[in-house]
């Protein structure tokens, strides 16, 4: 699996609201801190009596303190200068001879001297009885330097503390006789104090990762980063599933692997009790899983493999009177006239001649509808219709498949093959329903065939009816639920359906095409003369792996996005797998105020990957893979590992999957956040190369962006209760199941 963004990209606002919670540290209080604090108010005036200044509690209890305001409320009195201490107990001892060399204390603004001349150093003694003498000094312990040189934060304020002394006058500098506004004294500091305070400060929490502890001998000085939040969603996870599933591996284990019970996690096997599993939240997010990294385990060990048999082709051609319209080709130097069902006929017959050189052992079977569904024979069976009442019963059809034998090899039967081809003729109604049911069931018999139906107009006969209008929506509905049912068969079988319908007509594509939607296969709409290559490029996608389930785990503070299923896990019926399947997920931390916190910026999350499949041999598989990955809210840093390819394949699919179930404005929403995504990283990254792939790509979501509407029966997308066109319906069925291969080809025709 790989990843649109080199990080677990979580907004910055998530990420900080979490950070407050856990990442504190204490760092020196000279550094600038965070949030600047200012200083605290001084405690009440000590105790005049002497009685209670040998009190071992030097503060006042607050209810006298509040007395004694209420006494002097209304009373204005000069203020006296004095310093209060909580331990004044200690500071009234006398002091001890000889004193220790004294510093000039850190002075607020409007105190320190003027710069224009040195400042003298204020060393005399602090006299509570004079008013002209007044100096801040401190002892400073013999390893510390002076602090004088450092700057004073500028919002610094000061306030005078208060009692009831008399009136504080500014000291006369008897030097030049001028008046200067000198400060009271510090008391010498105690032996049991710090030099330097400590204050709690609050830092981003990719500063403090679990698995890189940080030093705090020594400032942090945080990395620019950029906290704006992304528009899109960068968590992106792209599954190319053609390439897991085709990886050789030497060592498979045998037996179903250890997993929790509650949420289908496969664990390492010291673990065997659900309080081990990391996704159900037993755990703290930031410890990552430890297990499985890729574990290959065989589901099934007593299970028979099938046969050798190569998969089956069935051709489920259209020859309704439609099929006779014809259309001008020019052949040379002349100009002649064809029927639909001429070019279908030449394209078959180039198909078989091919198949037959280069996989002779391939086994092709004809099937065609009008009125009646024929299954055509060859010289060892003659052919068998079906008519009437026998189209209606779907369990009839069936059992009608069950009885026609398979086809041999195309090596036996490619001349009566093609002679059965060039012998058909046009004429009837439209029985495609039937036609498609009992190709299906024919071709079920060996998981990873082909069911290509060729057809030019739209299903007319009772079972799966499409001709019906908005008028009888009752008949509507029960053939959407038969497509629907019909598709979710074939995907069980492991039989893939591709439609190909003819340019100039009108198939209900939109409710057809659910067959090749569910089952992996293509909707095609293709001129008459290109035919050929369309049925070679179908035939040639190979099928690799049938019966395929994706299930991808998160931890709980990761849900899903854009997903039916809510939460942490989702599971994803893909079905049948050719070597060019790519799907992808969105995930992300949820900006609402949820009980599971996202997790912390620095953190590491482990996200595992399950494929459940059944090789084509018949054998169950299960492939397991843990990936970690480490979770930043830093914008730019998502920005600059970010796949654009990975981004536009999801934006792709992602939108066309709302699309096509109808939602057309959330198609729009979903597909202009991940452009605005786009812009902002190619602008980040400045890459020539990347602008202009996106220029390209913004072509392709020319409908999902602005003309959605071209594509809808309905000329104005006011709701999301309308239907597709056969245009629409081609290309977003197209968008739905493209991949990074498809996306380039098609950039390289524009080109």
């Amino acid at each position: 699996m790989e990843f649109s963004c080199g990080f677990v990209y979580v907004p910055p606002a998530v990420s900080q609201k979490n950070g407050q919670q856990s990442n504190v540290i204490k760092l020196s209080a000279l550094l600038p801190p965070v949030n600047r604090m200012r200083p605290r108010s001084p405690p009440p005036p000590p105790p005049t009596n002497s009685a209670e200044a040998k009190s071992p509690k030097p503060l006042r209890p607050l209810l006298k303190v509040i007395e004694q305001l209420e006494k002097t409320k209304n009373v204005k009195k000069a203020v006296k200068s004095t310093v209060f201490y909580e331990n004044e107990e200690f500071h009234n001892k006398p002091k001890a001879s000889p004193t220790p060399p004294r510093r000039t204390a850190l002075l607020p603004p409007h105190m320190k001297p003027s710069s224009t001349r040195p400042s003298p150093p204020y060393s005399q003694p602090f006299d509570s009885s004079s008013t002209n003498s007044q100096a801040f000094t401190y002892d400073l312990p013999k390893d510390e330097s002076d602090s004088n040189a450092s700057l004073w934060d500028p919002t610094y304020s000061y306030t005078t503390p208060e009692g009831t002394g008399g009136e504080v006058k500014p000291p006369t500098d008897t030097n030049n006789g001028s008046t200067k506004a000198l400060v009271p004294p510090l008391p010498p500091r105690p032996s049991f104090m710090k030099s330097m305070p400590l204050y709690l400060a609050l830092l981003p929490t990719s500063q403090s990762s679990p698995s890189s502890p940080q030093k705090t001998d020594s400032p942090l000085i945080p990395s620019p980063k950029d906290k704006s939040p992304l528009s899109g969603n960068p968590n992106v996870l792209l599954v190319s599933l053609g390439k897991l599933l085709s990886e050789e591996r030497g060592q498979i284990t045998q037996g179903e692997p250890t997993s929790c019970s509650q949420c289908g996690s496969v664990l390492d096997s010291g673990h065997r009790n659900v309080k081990d599993c990391y996704f159900c939240g037993s755990w703290e997010p930031q410890c990552p899983l430890t297990g499985h990294r890729d574990g290959l385990f065989s589901l099934c060990p007593d299970e028979k493999p099938l046969g050798a048999a190569d998969p089956l082709l069935l051709l489920c051609i259209d020859i309704s009177g439609s099929m006779s319209t014809t259309a001008e080709v020019s052949e040379g130097e002349n100009v002649v006239h064809k029927s639909r069902l001429q070019f279908v006929q030449e394209a078959v017959l180039q198909c078989v001649q091919r198949l037959s050189e280069q996989q002779p052992g391939m086994r092709v079977g004809l099937i065609t509808f009008n009125y009646q569904v024929t299954m055509h024979g060859n010289e060892i069976f003659t052919s068998h219709s079906l008519s009437n009442a026998e189209l209606i019963d779907c369990n009839f059809l069936k059992e009608a498949a069950a009885s026609f034998p398979t086809p041999p090899p195309l090596s036996q039967t490619r001349e009566y093959l093609q002679k059965q081809v060039m012998g058909l003729s046009e004429g009837g109604t439209t029985a495609l329903g039937p036609a498609a049911l009992l190709s299906i069931a024919i071709a079920s018999r060996q998981p990873g065939s082909k069911v290509i139906i060729c057809t030019d107009g739209k299903a007319n006969t009772e079972l799966g009816n499409l001709e019906v209008e908005d008028l009888d929506a009752c008949t509507l509905l029960s053939s959407t639920i038969f497509y629907q049912e019909l598709g979710l068969y074939a995907a069980n079988q492991g039989v893939t359906v591709s439609v190909l319908s003819i340019e100039g007509t009108d198939c209900r594509l939109d409710e057809l095409g659910r067959l090749a939607d569910r089952t992996g296969g293509t909707v095609v709409i293709a001129s008459p003369n290109k035919l050929h290559s369309e049925f070679e490029h179908i035939i040639e996608n190979r099928t690799i792996a049938t019966h395929c389930t994706v299930t991808l785990l998160l931890p709980q503070s990761l849900p899903m996005r854009g997903e039916r299923e809510a939460g942490h896990k989702v599971t994803r019926e893909v079905g049948n797998v050719d070597p060019d399947t790519e799907i992808t997920f969105q995930f992300g931390a949820s900006e609402q105020d949820t009980e599971v916190l996202a997790p912390a910026s620095g953190s590491h999350v482990s996200i595992q990957l399950q494929i459940r499949y059944r090789q084509r041999r018949g054998r169950t598989v299960l492939r397991v893979i843990t990936a970690d990955r480490e979770v930043t809210d830093d914008s730019s840093a998502a920005l600059s590992s970010l796949s654009l390819a990975i981004i536009q394949l999801n934006s792709s699919q992602a939108s066309a999957a709302l699309a096509v179930r109808g939602r057309f404005l959330d198609a729009r929403r979903e597909g202009e956040l991940q452009r605005k995504l786009i812009e902002r990283a190619i602008e980040h990254n400045s890459s020539a190369e990347d602008h202009e792939t996106y220029q390209e790509w913004v072509k392709t979501m020319e409908p999902i962006y602005n003309n959605i509407h071209n594509f809808t029966r309905r000329k104005s997308v006011v709701s999301d209760s309308q239907s597709l066109t056969d245009a629409g319906a081609a290309l977003l069925y197209t968008m739905k199941h493209s991949n990074r291969k498809s996306i380039s080809r098609k950039n390289e025709h524009k080109l």
